[in-house]
């Protein structure tokens, strides 16, 4: 017999299924990343509709059975709907999701990724902040936070880049976007945080090459 949870989260990835059903992934603050079935969700008057799509940040309230998870009803607090109506801005979150997939588990404590994602969709909405830095910053707290880091580079940055990699390792989530860099440090803070992406993490991210190549901007990697 099911039993029914509640979880706090958002959806990172969305798969339709057989006619009228979809498959979910949920990063969430209670279990961690998880998988769950919205049935019918694809018929017009399915009230789960608007709610099964990604980037949709909420309470999920599922019935959990022995192998998986079913909606039974979703609350959406943000949709984060400014994200959805630029091209660029859906290129960029679609990749901060992928990221958070590649780097999350099951019953893992996920909360600081689940904020990190968060704050960082927060952010790209914000037009006073560079989309690159917002993503640089986003990669390479993701990477300190599952301990994807080094203490040294493997090439001579200035000390303001040095500092500024320091603030980002370092500090709660809640204060990453609070500032801004000349464009000598955002360069180096590319090659670093591209460095770290190409010896930590081992496979390619799609949603990253579709955004490489509207943006013109690859950092230190030649994947």
């Amino acid at each position: 017999m099911s039993d029914l949870v509640t979880v706090t989260g958002m959806v990172l990835k969305v798969t339709p299924l057989a006619e009228n059903d979809k498959r979910l992934v949920i990063l969430t603050k209670e279990r961690g990343k998880i998988a769950a079935f919205a049935k019918g969700v694809r018929r017009q008057n399915s009230p789960l509709q608007a709610a099964c799509r990604p980037f949709c940040f909420g309470e999920f309230t599922l019935y959990e059975g022995r192998t998986s998870y079913t909606v039974r009803s979703v609350e959406i607090t943000n949709y984060f709907e400014t994200l959805g109506n630029d091209m660029e801005l859906v290129c960029y979150a679609s990749y901060f999701a992928e990221f958070a997939d590649y780097y999350t588990r099951e019953n893992n404590d996920e909360r600081q990724m689940l904020l990190l994602l968060f704050q960082s969709f927060r952010a790209l909405e914000k037009e006073t902040l560079p989309n690159l830095l917002v993503r640089l910053i986003y990669e390479m707290k993701a990477m300190a936070i599952s301990g994807d880091y080094e203490p040294r580079l493997p090439f001579e940055a200035c000390q303001a880049t040095l500092y500024t990699l320091e603030y980002i390792i370092a500090s709660p989530v809640e204060k990453l976007y609070t500032f801004r860099v000349s464009d000598q440090v955002l360069k180096e803070l590319g090659a670093a945080v591209g460095w770290f992406r190409q010896k930590f993490i081992d496979r390619r991210f799609h949603s990253l090459e579709v955004l490489e190549s509207m943006t013109a901007f690859s950092g230190f990697t030649d994947r």
